[in-house]
């Protein structure tokens, strides 16, 4: 393969959808502009046609696999029952390129050299690196990491628990910076409102246009229901993954 061809497949991009069937990954060049061009308005089967470049039998197959996928949905046109109007019944998420990922897993692994071979950082880099690998390819492993979390939670419960308020937030702070989990500092009370500096589960990772801390979240979800003895969600309003420096957690 010649340098020319290696470079566009390097930065081919990949468009994330959230559907109810889970996280959907677009690598199609014509299915990427199909939704761009969709993410700015409905339009008929004619209009994608005209603007897309493409034959009429390429964008028929097209916006049928996405619709099977749960990407886009269709009306009938009101001004004609004959056609149908196109429209995005997903959740965009953001774009990665794959250069874009391959620079961030070779960023892991220059991080692990520079470790004098930490197994931990070693364990991060495995943990990253399957995790883009997955999601890349339409693998929403965010539920099952959720419910890994919660397990977590229940057999860390009586490690950290205190009837002491502040106690219990102390150790739950202890228990993230002695696992290397993270840095942990109490913003708020009312609500408890809780901060992460260096998150192992999402620190380093691209930017994915949504939280990623779905681990850690499932974690302090279980250990503040326990507490409480009633149900609480946690909802993640900050994360390395949205581009910001930590990552927030309001326990509601």
């Amino acid at each position: 393969m010649n340098n020319e061809n290696h470079d566009i497949l390097n930065n081919i991009q990949i468009e994330l959808f959230a559907t109810p069937h889970g996280v959907r990954a677009i690598k199609s060049p014509v299915r990427v502009k199909i939704l761009s061009m969709l993410r700015e308005g409905d339009l008929s089967f004619d209009d994608i046609f005209k603007l897309s470049g493409r034959a009429k039998s390429t964008v028929s197959s097209h916006l049928k696999a996405m619709a099977r996928d749960g990407i886009i949905s269709s009306r009938i046109d009101p001004e004609d029952a004959r056609k149908k109007i196109f429209f995005i019944q997903s959740g965009y998420i953001g774009k990665l390129h794959r250069q874009q990922l391959q620079e961030d897993i070779s960023a892991y692994i220059q991080r692990y050299i520079t470790s004098k071979n930490d197994p931990f950082e070693f364990f991060r880099l495995i943990f990253h690196t399957i995790r883009i690998s997955l999601l890349t390819q339409g693998v929403d492993i965010d539920p099952i990491l959720h419910e890994a979390g919660l397990k977590v939670g229940e057999a860390l419960y009586e490690k950290v628990k205190d009837p002491d308020h502040s106690t219990f937030l102390g150790n739950i702070a202890q228990f993230w910076e002695t696992h290397s989990l993270g840095t942990v500092e109490v913003k708020n009370l009312q609500p408890v409102t809780i901060s992460v500096e260096d998150c192992f589960e999402c620190s380093g990772l691209p930017y994915l246009g949504r939280p990623a801390c779905a681990f850690d979240s499932g974690i302090l979800e279980s250990l503040f229901s326990l507490y409480n003895n009633e149900e609480v969600k946690v909802m993640e309003t900050q994360c390395y993954a949205l581009g910001d420096k930590s990552c927030r957690f309001i326990i509601e």
